[in-house]
């Protein structure tokens, strides 16, 4: 049965409201509904009348258009669909269309061959197999690359018509970065497809750079009362002329990328190129070196990353680094994908050893990041004449926003397996740099921070540097304390890595006791690799040397409890995990 377009956009807009499930429909709601999608796509302003829509709910339930849609009334005054995930736009063909289908078919294969219809050659097979699978109930025998989850789809129509009738549109659009959506006057040129993704190249306002904006991240649409913009179509048919995918830098020049192809990969990229300007420079018996006159983008980066170690980079310079930092991080993200069972053994070993490391805890990324924001809060608190600061006591309070960072995934799984009411209870940066070196004596760590001095029994020692105020508590505190020390460089005895004495930590120990241990013992150096880390307990005997090799030794100290401190005295620096 014929259906003119009118009514298709009724039948659409119908759709669309009952598969909405957050709002109640009544019919007056779906007659402005109808009314504002008519005026939108056809210019129609006399609006609708209640028969037109009631026929219309009446025919859609019918099967003559073979909807047999589950339109139903709740409350004697809304209408929704009974099945949650019915909509028109999933049901199968009717007879008329196929025979339809087949007919446009038939005249577009007359067109095969020619120049100007070679794009269409996909369409047509895609439309061949649709009509033959429905008309004989078997499954397709074309698979074409498609994402059935993909949102935005329904736009495209809309969009398609505002380009080409020259309409605005105000656009709801939220991108990946933006916490809330934003309302733009949109003026489309260009709808541009990658990788079964759809975008719409645009502008906002006059004398604006183009604005791509993907579907999927559009929020609604609506016609828009100013002016159309127009544009050159020839800048809008050449604007994703010299890049891969749909990353253009308006302002960038494309660049001479040279890359070289393994022996196997080769084939690939000869019959399938990666950009209409690769060119074949050189074949050689272990692949082959192309020529690509691209923009650097990150699509660039992707299909390049995509080979592997089939692929490597030549030139430009600043690619291949690029790529190279990529690879080494994405091998770094395998390194530190610490198991719970090494983590389990590992402080099985500090508790009877009193130390124990493990390694790739953080990657290089993770690592440089907090090195920058601990020298960016030097740079900005330290007089410019005098930068001779190597530590930062109460470092979680100082810099706060550091602890996203070193709180990362490992060390939430670490500190999960150790207990789960561990909280932190002090944390310190030092850095021993090449030019201020000492030593440190052997000595077992005996003090605590807390709030304020109260005279407390078992609590002895008192001290106060600057705010911090310390204490040497009962034996059982000190015992119970877990030491993670983050290394932020590789960190050996050349550049006054610690030493210790394992199996030392079990009690607090006198100045003759030390002395004995010390001189009867051999000290084990800790060597940890930057990103790695150093469990410790406090009572475990440890010293370091002065630094010989003039590298820096940047350490974040970060001690963990879980006993409550009597009376009135409170850890000055608890912190919750």
């Amino acid at each position: 049965m014929p259906v003119n377009r009118n009514a298709l956009i009724r039948y659409k807009t119908i759709d669309n409201c009952l598969q909405n499930r957050y709002r109640k429909w009544t019919l007056e709601d779906l007659i402005e509904a109808c009314s504002e999608a008519l005026y939108e796509y056809e210019g129609i302003d006399k609006g609708i009348s209640k028969r037109s829509i009631q026929m219309d709910i009446q025919m859609m339930r019918s099967d003559k258009l073979g909807y047999n849609a589950p339109i139903i009334v709740l409350e004697k005054k809304y209408y929704t669909y009974e099945d949650p995930d019915y909509s028109i736009t999933n049901i199968p063909l009717t007879g008329h269309d196929l025979n339809k289908l087949t007919e446009v078919v038939e005249l577009l294969k007359q067109f095969s061959g020619f120049s100007h219809f070679q794009e269409l050659s996909g369409m047509v097979q895609r439309l061949e197999d649709k009509i033959h699978s429905s008309k004989t109930n078997k499954s397709s025998v074309i698979d074409f690359e498609k994402n059935e989850n993909l949102k935005g789809l329904q736009y495209l129509d809309t969009l398609y018509q505002a380009i080409i009738n020259e309409t605005p549109l105000n656009i709801v659009y939220k991108s990946f970065k933006s916490r809330t959506a934003n309302t733009l006057s949109f003026h489309p040129y260009l709808l541009k497809e990658y990788r079964n993704r759809w975008f719409v190249l645009g502008i906002t306002k006059r004398g604006q750079p183009m604005l791509n904006l993907a579907l999927d991240r559009i929020e609604g649409l609506s016609h828009s009362n100013i002016n159309y913009i127009r544009y050159k179509q020839d800048d809008i048919k050449d604007y994703f002329k010299d890049v891969i995918g749909v990353s253009v830098n308006p302002n960038g020049e494309p660049e001479n990328v040279m890359l070289f192809v393994d022996q196997t990969n080769a084939p690939y990229v000869i019959t399938k190129p990666l950009h209409h300007s690769q060119q074949l420079i050189e074949t050689t018996e272990n692949g082959i070196v192309i020529s690509l006159k691209v923009q650097l983008n990150f699509e660039l980066e992707k299909e390049i990353l995509g080979f592997g170690d089939a692929v490597r980079v030549i030139k430009p310079e600043n690619l291949k680094r690029r790529i190279r930092e990529r690879l080494a991080h994405a091998v770094d993200l395998y390194d530190a994908d610490l198991t719970s069972s090494g983590i389990k053994l590992a402080l099985q070993i500090a508790e009877g050893r009193g130390s124990s490391i493990l390694q790739n805890v953080y990657t290089k990324k993770e690592v440089n990041k907090i090195k920058a924001i601990i020298q960016e809060y030097f740079n900005r608190t330290l007089p410019k004449e005098n930068k001779q600061v190597y530590a930062i006591r109460q470092v979680l309070i100082e810099l706060p926003e550091l602890k996203p960072f070193l709180f990362n995934k490992n060390l939430k799984k670490i500190l999960a397996s150790k207990e789960d009411n561990l909280f932190l209870s002090k944390a310190i940066y030092f850095d021993k740099p090449p030019e201020s070196n000492w030593y440190v004596t052997w000595h077992q760590d005996i003090t605590i921070n807390v709030d304020k001095k109260t005279e407390t029994e078992g609590y002895s020692g008192w001290t106060q540097k600057g705010n911090v105020i310390s204490v040497c508590p009962p034996e059982e505190i000190l015992k119970n304390t877990l030491t993670i020390r983050i290394h932020l460089d590789d960190t050996d005895e050349r550049n006054g890595g610690l030493k210790i004495i394992p199996g030392s930590h079990q009690k607090k120990l006198n100045d003759d006791q030390i002395a004995t241990i010390t001189q009867n013992s051999l000290p084990l150096p800790c060597n940890v690799k930057a990103g790695g880390i150093h469990f410790m307990k406090p009572l475990l005997l440890h010293a370091s040397s002065k630094g010989t090799n003039q590298k820096h030794r940047r350490v974040l100290h970060l001690e963990f409890n879980s006993s409550e401190l009597p009376g009135d005295i409170k850890w000055a620096e608890k912190s919750d995990i």
